[in-house]
């Protein structure tokens, strides 16, 4: 079963973390990650380059010379494709560019490249990343702690962080995007990916036990939503933990207080 080990913020290695042999231990597949990344690049071409042809241009609307008599080729029109500002032959016309791609074959992409990036050390997990506020100076370090192979980093959120985008936003070889966000391309053209615990998580959920995003997504909020309310319960157990030890401690020095009142002699009597 492949693994991987957890960093936190300054960059010690705090945990191990296993990962799904059906996500992260697949063997790449590189006839379908090449059919994916094409049809992803062609879906993405708008398809509305346009060139006029002699119908279109304007002008041209009489004949340049008579028919005969000239010694020259007939002509119709200035608007032929032979003449300076004519129409054009066979040039692009608006259509469109779409490939499809079977699911199956696209989730057997993206596991192909995250297990590309699990054997390589390519991907890195953190437990955590939180940002007071925006600030570029802090996520550069945060990097810089981490053991990054590569030039482009590609950070994966299991939900949107202002801060954290924020900050990433003004680093020329970083990138952030929501992990519903994945697709084969990004993870290709990024040297190291870093997800939070999560976000593996999240998509163990999907591409190993086969939900939909939005469960996957639901499901992951409520966890971290327990996650919250268990950290402020505990926090305030030991609170009221540290508020019963101060009055103990209070109650304490009293009582010694008064001990040593009775014990003192009054006031004109002799010891």
């Amino acid at each position: 079963m492949p693994s991987t080990t957890v960093y936190n913020m300054a960059g010690e290695a705090v945990d191990k973390l296993e990962l799904s042999e059906q996500v992260f231990g697949v063997t790449p597949n590189v006839a379908v990650l090449h059919q994916v990344v094409t049809a992803q690049l062609v879906n993405r071409r708008q398809g509305n380059a346009s060139t006029k042809t002699r119908s279109e241009v304007s002008g041209g609307g009489r004949k340049p010379y008579k028919q005969k008599g000239t010694g020259r080729a007939r002509q119709g029109s200035t608007r032929a494709p032979q003449f300076r500002h004519g129409g054009t032959v066979f040039g692009p016309r608006p259509h469109e560019y779409h490939q499809d791609v079977p699911k199956k074959m696209r989730r057997l992409a993206i596991k192909s490249a995250l297990s590309d990036k699990v054997a390589n050390e390519q991907l890195i997990v953190l437990r955590d990343l939180a940002l007071e506020s925006p600030r570029t100076k802090e996520m550069l370090a945060i990097l810089a702690n981490l053991p990054v192979n590569g030039k482009k980093i590609l950070v994966m959120l299991p939900k949107r962080d202002e801060n954290v985008v924020l900050s990433t936003r003004n680093i020329p070889t970083a990138k952030v995007q929501h992990v519903a966000s994945i697709n084969v391309v990004e993870l290709l053209k990024h040297d190291c990916v870093i997800m939070l615990k999560e976000t593996v998580h999240w998509i163990e959920l999907v591409f190993g036990e086969g939900l939909s995003a939005e469960e996957a997504s639901q499901k992951i909020a409520v966890q971290l939503d327990e996650e919250a309310t268990a950290t402020e319960q505990s926090a305030e157990v030991e609170e009221l933990a540290e508020a019963s030890v101060a009055e103990a401690t209070e109650v304490d020095t009293e009582d010694q207080e008064q001990e040593s009142e009775a014990e003192a002699p009054a006031d004109g009597e002799e010891e």
